[in-house]
């Protein structure tokens, strides 16, 4: 499984914050409080990819420079 590219997908991300919000109104949580944690999630995802990115570009950085 290619997990730096399950943890960049916005999709996946999306199913995480639809399924916790859900859960969040389910379990008697108001509308705010599912809000609130949608944007935390869809926050965290957000610096799980920039992280991830990065991690990318510089591992391909790094490559270049043993290559030679």
């Amino acid at each position: 499984m290619n997990w730096k590219k399950k943890l960049t997908s916005r999709k996946l991300w999306a199913a995480v914050a639809s399924f916790v919000t859900l859960l969040v109104v389910a379990l008697g949580g108001g509308q705010e409080q599912a809000t609130q944690v949608t944007a935390i999630i869809m926050a965290g995802a957000t610096v799980v990819a920039y992280i991830v990115g990065e991690g990318l570009v510089d591992a391909a950085a790094s490559d270049g420079k043993n290559s030679k």
